[in-house]
């Protein structure tokens, strides 16, 4: 592999450069207060933050687009390297996935934290320990947050309702306590920790910390003070303004002092005015008793209609609430890196991020993120992606892992470019504005297109939206027509990507193809290696003119002596 390494490389930005604007419109600038290049997940959501509900945008918005996003297997991949605790971890690291972002900057930053994390076992693992007080009390918060309270008690039919998964008995107090305790513990967890020395984690505690410094974390600690349909802290509450907090509890001061009082009246009145009627008074106070049930039920009610649904549409539009919970869920993913490499069970490796004008994926002993897991037989293989050799073809007949191999290329790629380590002895690239993956899709032709008008279709979108930092792979091209007809498109859109800059993968049975480029100097080949007649899953340079047709139909039961066969027994006459 030392020739993947030759090419001097290009300028690599220096590591002290923080933060610069992300690349992909979509998704703004970095700043020194927000931690992260996304829009919060909370402030976007009507429920708790779900694992996958981030999804990539339309073809040319973002890196992904939603038919590359499924090619690549994106959610098998979360699969193999989701590690984190949280919700809102497992929700960042879904969105990374989906919306990675194209700034080598922030991307370093990412891995300087994850070797931060190498270098010293034991932030790791206070940090992990950290997280891990944090799982039940974030279930709380979303519970507060978004739960629906549906009453309940000795009056109440709540257990007749067909309730649903956001749907909880009682009035709220329950999460309203762990809820807001949560938020305490985040901010106090957060304190007691080390001070880390990378710049990227230092910003996920600061955001939290200045979460612990805003309005939102002060009604959350409380004490909190309804005051004319608002809400008032400590700070901003005047001495003399006559206000009572608010008790997450139905049974409250006054009410309580008022009912006690109310049944020591009765039984007065009830010994003075009627001295022999014993049942009489019992059977009064036994009245009063659901009287003040009655009574609590109402004050919860209240309670419920009044300050916490209020509060709670104030905190999930608070801004520091929600960059809070990003920055939890960034440590998360950071930890979840961290185990994938700990258990992948080969070796992992951050690559090298570089800067520059076109894309390149250059990786020795490559193996799939999710196939590779755990499997030490899987055999690896090198990506050679260069500005020199930036078109791939790969040949060879079915069932060699030529598909196996371009989705390694596409999940390299992304896991590099999420900031996460790739199962590889050594790797660099240069992060991709866009990553198309085509395939062929008959079932889904649309109107009288036809295959060949549906993937040409596709093809072309691809080709419109390309840049020199893309990175495209094409499962064959010029389906559904002629041979010449195939022959001469695939030619002149290969020659176009090949033009733009754009990093191209074509897999193809094509070996004349494959001729009329190479002899205009166009393209870097790969073939499957087969021994003793079945294939290594090795690829080899050169290109597949062997087919391996027969060897596919006799061991699929359906090569020609087998038909000669079931013709003989049938008494039919051998094919023509």
């Amino acid at each position: 592999m030392a020739e993947l390494y030759d090419e001097p490389k290009p300028r690599v930005v220096s590591r002290n450069e923080d933060h610069v604007a992300v690349e992909s419109g979509e998704l703004g600038a970095t700043s020194a207060t927000h931690a992260t290049p996304y829009p919060p997940i909370l402030l976007s959501a009507e429920a708790p933050p779900a694992e996958r509900q981030i999804r990539p945008g339309e073809c040319g918005e973002g890196v992904f687009d939603e038919a590359s996003f499924d090619a690549v297997e994106i959610d098998e991949l979360f699969d193999a390297i989701n590690h984190a605790q949280t919700r809102i971890g497992r929700a960042t690291l879904y969105r990374s996935l989906a919306r990675p972002v194209v700034d080598g900057t922030w991307i370093r930053s990412k891995q300087e934290a994850i070797r931060e994390l190498e270098a010293n076992p034991e932030l790791e693992r206070v940090l992990a320990r950290f997280v891990e007080r944090l799982v039940e009390g974030e279930k709380s918060l979303y519970r507060l947050l978004y739960g629906r309270f549906v009453g309940g008690g000795m009056f109440s039919s709540s257990a007749l309702l067909n309730l649903g998964p956001l749907d909880y008995e009682g009035y709220g107090y329950e999460y309203f306590i762990s809820g807001t305790e949560f938020a305490m513990d985040l901010v106090r967890g957060i304190e007691q920790l080390p001070v880390p020395q990378s710049p990227y984690l230092r910003e996920l505690f600061d955001v939290i910390r200045d979460f612990g410094r805003s309005r939102t974390y002060a009604l959350m600690e409380g004490p909190v003070y309804p005051v004319n349909g608002d809400f008032l802290t400590k700070t901003e509450k005047p001495r003399w303004l006559p206000a009572f907090s608010f008790s997450p509890s139905s049974f409250k001061r006054g009410p309580t002092l008022f009912g006690i009082a109310a049944l020591s009246v009765a039984s007065y009145f009830s010994n003075e005015l009627l001295p022999g009627a014993g049942h009489m008074k019992v059977g009064i106070l036994m009245l009063l008793i659901p009287m003040l049930v009655i009574v609590s039920s109402q004050v919860a009610t209240s309670d419920r209609d009044n300050v916490i649904y209020p509060l709670r549409r104030k905190w999930r539009k608070s801004e520091e609430l929600a960059r809070a919970l990003d920055a939890l869920g960034a440590i998360d993913e950071l930890l979840s890196f961290r185990r994938y490499a700990q258990v992948f069970g080969s070796e992992v490796v951050l690559p090298e991020i570089i800067d520059a004008e076109r894309h390149q994926l250059q990786a020795a002993g490559v193996r799939n993120p999710v196939l590779g897991k755990g499997n030490p037989a899987y055999v690896p293989n090198d990506i050679p992606i260069d500005t020199e050799d930036r078109l791939l073809v790969i040949t060879g007949p079915n069932s060699g892992g030529k598909t196996a191999y371009c989705k390694t290329v596409a999940q390299v790629q992304l896991l590099g470019q999420i900031g996460s380590y790739v199962p590889a002895r050594q790797a660099r690239l240069v992060p991709a504005e866009r990553i198309f993956y085509q395939v062929p899709d008959p079932g889904r032709l649309e109107g009288k297109m036809g295959r060949f008008g549906h993937e040409l279709t596709r093809t072309r979108e691809i080709f419109f939206n390309a840049t020199p930092r893309t990175l495209a792979i094409l499962d064959e091209l010029g389906e559904g027509t002629t041979y010449e007809e195939k022959m001469a498109i695939s030619e002149y859109i290969l020659k176009g990507f090949h033009g733009l800059g754009a990093s191209t993968l074509l897999v193809t049975h094509n070996h004349e193809l494959c001729n009329r480029l190479g002899e205009e100097g166009m393209g870097r080949y790969l073939q499957v290696e087969f021994t003793g007649g079945k294939p290594t899953h090795r690829l080899i340079p050169g290109v597949s003119k062997v087919s391996h047709a027969d060897r596919v139909a006799a061991a699929l039961g359906f090569s020609k002596d087998d038909v000669e066969k079931h013709l003989a027994s049938r008494g039919a006459g051998a094919p023509a």
